[in-house]
C-alpha cells in the first residue's frame, strides 16, 4: 500500500488569535476570550501566547485570570466571526487538495499525497508553505504535523507550539512518540488515563503492548483500533471535503479546574459548553431534537439524562433546557468533577417549519436587550433575567 502524506493544521489559540488579528492594537497585549467580562465571573475560553505565559488557563474564572495577569484584556467571543474564518481556512486548504477533513473549527487534516507530485515538494515543505501563507493572509499562526496517518499528524501538530512544523515519519514514529504520556493522543481522556495508570500503563509505548483481547473485553473495539493506529497498521483515510457525512451527535465536555458543588457553577459550565456546541450546530446547519447532560463526581460516579427539546441551537434555550435536565436528576449534594453536554437527533435548517415566535425571530430583539441591559432576556420566562452576556458564561 502506498504511504500517504497527511498534514494536520491547527490554529494556535484560535479564538484569541482571531480577535487579535482583527484588532491590531491588541498585538502586544495579553488577551483572553471569555463570557461576561464586566461581571468578572465568566469562564476563560481561549487566551493568546502572552496570556498563557503569564499563567492564564482555559477554564479559569475571569477574576482568577486577572489575579495572575492584571493587564489581561478580556473580550466577548464572536462566534459568527470564528465561523467565517473557519470557512475561509477551509477554502484555503482546498486549493491544495479535496481531501480536507475538519476537526472542530480550528483544525483540519489534509491528505496531500497526490498534490506533492505536481507541486514538487515534500510534506514538510508544503507544511511550511501553509504556515507562511496563513500568517500573511490571516495574520495568525498554525502548527502543522506531517505524517503517514491522521493520528500521528495530529500528534505532530500538538508536539511543537506555536507556529511550528513537526514531521513524524513512518520509519521513526515509534522512537518519536512511544515515550510520550498516554493522554497525548486523541481518545485517551483523564478517566482512561487514570484507569491505565493504576495498571502502570503510563506511555503510548506501554499502551500498544496490551492485547486486543484485553482492550476489547474491558473497554471496547474503539481502543483496539486506536492501538493499531499507534502501531501504524490501521490508518483511516482523510475524508473528501465535498462528501463529509453529517454528524450523528454534537457535544462538548470539560473537566473543571476545581470540583464544583453550587448550582450556579454548574450552569456556568453548561453555558460554556453550549456556546461551543451551538457553534458546531451552526457550522453543520442542523438543529437538535434531543439534549443530554452527563456529570461525573469526584468519586468517578457517572450520571446522565436526556430529553426531547424543540429544535434549536440558541445558546440561551440550550442552557435553559440543559439546566432543566440537570435539576431533574441532580441534587447538587456531591462535588462534580466533569460535565458534558450532547445534542443529537438532528433535523436540517431546511426541514424545519418556523413560526413567528421561534428563536430566529426573537434573536434580534434579544440582541437589542443585551446591548441595553447586558443580560439575556428569556422570552419564555419573563419573570427574570439570566445574568449572562450575549454569549453567556455565568
Amino acid at each position: 500500500m502506498k504511504e500517504r502524506t497527511i498534514l494536520h493544521s491547527d490554529v494556535n489559540n484560535f479564538f484569541a488569535s482571531v480577535e487579535c488579528a482583527h484588532r491590531p492594537e491588541l498585538k502586544d497585549k495579553p488577551v483572553a476570550v471569555a463570557g461576561n467580562p464586566e461581571k468578572r465571573t465568566g469562564v476563560i475560553l481561549a487566551k493568546n501566547e502572552l496570556a498563557k505565559k503569564a499563567g492564564v488557563q482555559t477554564g479559569q474564572v475571569i477574576w482568577e485570570a486577572k489575579n495572575v495577569c492584571p493587564d489581561l484584556v478580556v473580550l466577548l467571543p464572536h462566534y459568527d466571526l470564528y465561523q467565517e474564518i473557519c470557512e475561509k481556512l477551509h477554502e484555503f486548504y482546498l486549493n491544495y487538495t479535496d481531501f480536507v477533513e475538519p476537526l472542530g473549527l480550528d483544525e483540519c487534516w489534509l491528505d496531500v499525497t497526490d498534490s506533492l507530485r505536481y507541486l514538487n515538494k515534500t510534506g514538510k515543505q508544503l507544511a511550511d508553505e501553509l504556515r507562511e501563507k496563513i500568517a500573511k493572509q490571516f495574520n495568525f499562526t498554525v502548527s502543522v504535523g506531517v505524517s503517514f496517518s491522521k493520528l500521528f499528524a495530529k500528534l505532530g501538530s500538538d508536539m511543537k507550539k506555536p507556529n511550528a512544523t513537526t514531521v513524524i515519519a513512518f520509519n521513526s514514529f515509534k522512537e518519536q512518540t512511544y515515550s510520550l504520556p498516554l493522554n497525548s493522543i486523541v481518545g485517551i481522556g483523564r478517566r482512561l488515563q487514570t484507569r491505565f495508570e493504576k495498571s502502570n500503563i503510563m506511555t503510548i509505548g506501554d499502551f500498544v503492548t496490551l492485547s486486543d483481547e484485553y482492550l476489547n473485553s474491558t473497554i471496547g473495539i474503539t481502543l483496539v483500533n486506536l492501538k493499531h493506529e499507534l502501531l501504524g497498521d490501521f490508518n483511516p483515510p482523510v475524508l473528501n471535503y465535498y462528501h463529509l457525512p453529517p454528524p450523528k451527535s454534537i457535544g462538548n465536555g470539560t473537566t473543571t479546574l476545581k470540583d464544583i458543588l453550587r448550582r450556579e457553577d454548574c450552569i456556568t459550565t453548561l453555558t460554556m459548553l453550549a456556546e461551543k456546541v451551538a457553534s458546531r450546530l451552526l457550522k453543520h446547519k442542523v438543529l437538535p431534537k434531543t439534549l443530554s447532560v452527563s456529570i461525573k463526581t469526584n468519586k468517578m460516579e457517572c450520571f446522565h439524562k436526556s430529553m426531547k427539546i424543540p429544535p434549536t441551537r440558541e445558546v440561551t434555550l440550550l442552557v435553559k433546557n440543559a439546566t432543566r435536565i440537570l435539576d431533574a436528576f441532580w441534587k447538587y449534594d456531591q462535588p462534580v468533577r466533569s460535565i458534558r453536554l450532547r445534542t443529537s437527533n438532528f433535523i436540517s435548517d431546511e426541514a424545519r417549519q418556523i413560526s413567528m415566535f421561534e428563536e430566529r425571530e426573537i434573536s434580534p430583539v434579544i440582541d437589542i436587550i443585551n446591548e441595553k441591559y447586558g443580560g439575556i432576556y428569556l422570552a419564555s420566562d419573563k419573570s427574570k433575567f439570566l445574568n449572562t452576556s450575549k454569549n453567556p458564561h455565568e
